[in-house]
């Protein structure tokens, strides 16, 4: 039962985001009716599935928001802001009800009785006696004319081991007499002997004739617990009555199985085009499972693909050590094998990679949520709009990031876009916007967020500085000068405090998690035109693509991504430049020897291998005694010993077992610099 209840949490949890996005989507399309039944089948699968696993206030609640929505598709009610508000605030409240550890604190249960009361006010109001009674008249009218009546032909075949997923079929097949009348005929042929007989599968299934007023849409609702375990048919029949047709039903229950074309020459008015153009409304959701279902996707824990990226890891580490042993011995038949198997472990690596990146509109959702939340919060009219969404990303990078994304998008709600007010006196739309694109750079992931609210004043960011006796007040700062500064501990262009940090607070804090990422972080901005935040990541933590280089006997990994060009240059003329910049291609590059400032003792060699770095949009150079070559490096970390070595991103394990160290050129040139070590001795 243990694994029944995991699974139903994991699948509430998705129906409860998937409750989330639909809300969102409706409070800009409100009269979208799909997304209305969306969200009231979302209700009607978390009430069906809470009762089941004995998360009954789980179930209790979603069934009275449930009949808020039910009255909103009958057009009873109509989608407002308050009706939002509730449904985003029920949104949270099960979220918290699916956490067992807090679902009976105090907080849950007082939120749980005013949001129930809330629902029940929402529920009594906006109708007139008037009203029911009409709408009570309108539904007997429609039932005694019959005139919106049609039947349906239902095949359902579970799977033989449904009931290992804690599903009783029975129940499903009881739930369709609430949509009106039925006709079973249950078929019981597979059943073997009694020497043969597993009580853990099911050998039954059953056809049904169903007429009702409802649609096939609500037909559908009724199998959604059940929607992955069985084979499923539901086609229409008529628009008629056709159970009350005792000649039609006299000859059905003759038949072991129900001949479709059959029953059709029974019904005289039925028209082939109608079948045909309802089977086209089917949702999709039905569509995959006519004529039997196929499975396209499985849930895998998190824990299993850690394991399995670990393990890819390994291969390829294991690989390398193959193709050093056959290069040794130069025997030919073990190079090709290492060959072939170099070109299987690279599908296998792609493969593993692909399987643990997810598509950042995972955490959208949420961002849409900040801003809508914020914005009424701060009386501001905003408009939240996202581009290349779809873009993937390894989840672990997700997690670390999201947490900068939602203070980046805090500030601009906060202190970037203005009021209405204050935006028409400047010229501007009404309505502020913010700005998410993601999109692929190379091995990286470039996510921009911008907004067309203030932008950041320097002459405010400079009066700041100068307060704070960061700078002389006769110093006239740059914009990469002020970009700096916003990045400064504590920094802040903010004259009020608020429980938002304003753009500065915090961004330090904000750059340092990102680099924690392995990422970087720009920002672009004009006066009164808006502010542009960059945050550049690697696709993934597990496996970056590095030069292998050397000092010494010393072995070390720059990553390729960082590296704009390589150079041989001699030891000699470098020791002749002025204050360490070199003329690399007619560009004047400062640079660092590798030797010196890692405290390696021996002498320089003649020939050296100059690197070239892309560092804040410029080139900075970096010193080695040599390139060994690529070397695509499995990251391992370090350990905890060595967690303050920031310039160190982790380390790899060569082929002959030599251990490397991966360099993190961003924060190793940071340090340089800091260090203001421009002379090399002499």
């Amino acid at each position: 039962m243990e694994n029944f209840i995991k699974k139903f949490i994991e699948e509430a949890t998705d129906l409860i985001n998937a409750l989330e996005e639909s809300v969102l989507s409706l409070e800009d399309r409100p009269e979208d009716k799909e997304l209305i039944n969306e969200v009231f089948r979302i209700m009607h699968s978390l009430k069906g599935s809470g009762a089941m696993f004995g998360f009954d206030k789980i179930s209790d609640f979603t069934h009275n928001m449930e009949n808020i929505y039910d009255e909103v598709r009958n057009s009873e009610k109509q989608i407002t802001k308050k009706l939002l508000d509730i449904t985003l605030h029920s949104v949270d409240h099960l979220r918290n009800l699916l956490n067992v550890n807090i679902a009976e604190s105090k907080e849950v249960v007082q939120k749980h009785e005013e949001l129930n009361r809330k629902i029940e006010e929402f529920l009594k109001s906006g109708r007139t006696e008037k009203q029911k009674t009409d709408t009570r008249i309108n539904q007997q009218t429609t039932i005694t004319s019959g005139e919106q009546f049609a039947s349906y032909y239902i095949f359902f075949e579970p799977n033989s081991d449904i009931f290992d997923n804690g599903a009783n079929p029975l129940y499903t097949v009881d739930d369709l007499y609430e949509l009106g009348e039925c006709k079973v005929f249950a078929r019981t042929e597979k059943i073997p002997h009694l020497g043969k007989y597993d009580y853990s599968t099911c050998y039954i299934y059953w056809e049904i004739i169903l007429q009702t007023s409802l649609d096939i849409y609500e037909i559908e609702d009724v199998f959604m617990f059940v929607e992955d375990d069985c084979k499923l048919k539901i086609q229409k029949i008529s628009d008629t009555k056709i159970i009350n047709n005792k000649n039609i039903i006299d000859a059905l229950s003759k038949e072991t199985k129900i001949d479709i074309s059959k029953l059709k020459s029974f019904v005289t008015d039925i028209v082939v085009d109608n079948i045909v153009d309802e089977e086209k409304k089917v949702s999709d959701k039905i569509k995959k499972f006519k004529q039997e279902s196929e499975i396209t996707s499985i849930r895998i824990a998190t824990e299993k693909i850690d394991q399995y990226i670990n393990l890819v890891s390994e291969l390829v580490s294991a690989h390398a050590s193959l193709k050093l042993f056959s290069t040794k011995i130069n025997n030919s038949e073990l190079n090709e094998i290492a060959e072939n198997i170099g070109n299987i472990t690279e599908e296998i690596r792609d493969n593993a990679f692909n399987i643990s990146l997810i598509p950042i509109e995972n955490t959208i959702v949420r961002f849409r949520r900040l801003v809508r939340d914020l914005s009424a919060g701060f009386g501001k009219n905003i408009e939240f709009v996202t581009e290349g969404t779809d873009t993937r990303i390894d989840k672990t990078l997700l997690q670390i990031i999201t947490e900068p994304l939602m203070h980046i998008i805090r500030n601009c709600v906060d202190h970037g876009i203005e009021k209405e007010n204050e935006r028409i006196a400047l010229g501007k739309p009404p309505k502020g916007k913010i700005f998410l694109r993601a999109y692929h750079s190379g091995s990286n992931v470039h996510i921009e967020v911008s907004d067309d609210g203030k932008g950041i004043d320097i002459n405010k960011v400079t009066k700041k500085a100068v307060e704070r006796g960061l700078i002389n007040f006769n110093v006239v700062l740059s914009k990469e000068d002020v970009k700096n500064m916003i990045f400064t501990p504590g920094f802040s262009t903010t004259d009020k405090v608020s429980d938002i940090s304003g753009r500065g607070v915090g961004m330090d804090i904000l750059k340092r998690k990102i680099a924690e990422a392995r990422g970087d972080i720009d920002i672009d901005f004009e006066k009164n035109k808006g502010t542009k935040i960059t945050l550049k990541i690697p696709i993934t933590l597990a496996m970056i693509d590095g030069l292998l280089v050397k000092i010494g006997e010393s072995l070390y990994i720059v990553q390729l991504m960082a590296i704009s060009k390589i150079t041989d240059i001699f030891y000699s003329e470098l020791k002749k430049t002025k204050k360490n910049v070199a003329v690399i291609d007619g560009e004047q590059i400062p640079f660092y020897f590798m030797r010196e400032e890692f405290e390696i003792s021996g002498e320089y060699p003649e020939e050296n291998k100059f690197l070239a770095i892309k560092y804040k949009n410029k080139n900075v150079g970096l010193v080695f005694d040599s390139v060994v070559g690529e070397y695509q490096t499995v990251l391992k970390s370090i350990g905890k010993l060595y967690k303050d070595h920031e310039m160190i991103a982790g380390a790899t394990i060569l082929g002959d077992g030599t251990v490397a160290l991966v360099l993190d050129t961003n924060k190793l040139i940071t340090k340089f610099s800091d260090k203001g070590q421009q002379r090399i001795r002499n």
